[in-house]
């Protein structure tokens, strides 16, 4: 495990320990589970804009392909 340190703003440092002490939760327990909870977010976030972007390059070639079938069943009739 590391140690860190950090500086926190006070408004937010003052809302974390009041939630603290109505959860019952120790404080680094809880900044560890909320960091775990935003970095999945933001693994989600990441994956979401690489998807986008790889769709974005291979748009051209899907309505090529699509094209090519939609041609191969208008010949079939």
């Amino acid at each position: 495990m590391k140690n860190l340190s950090l500086k926190l703003e006070d408004k937010i440092f003052q809302e974390t320990e009041h939630i603290l002490a109505k959860v019952h939760k120790n404080r680094n327990r809880y900044i560890n589970e909320a960091l775990e909870f935003y970095n999945k977010i933001q693994k989600r976030r990441l994956l979401a804009s690489q998807l986008e972007n790889e769709s974005k390059l291979v748009a051209g070639e899907s309505l090529s392909v699509l094209a090519e079938f939609e041609a191969l069943e208008d010949e079939a009739v």
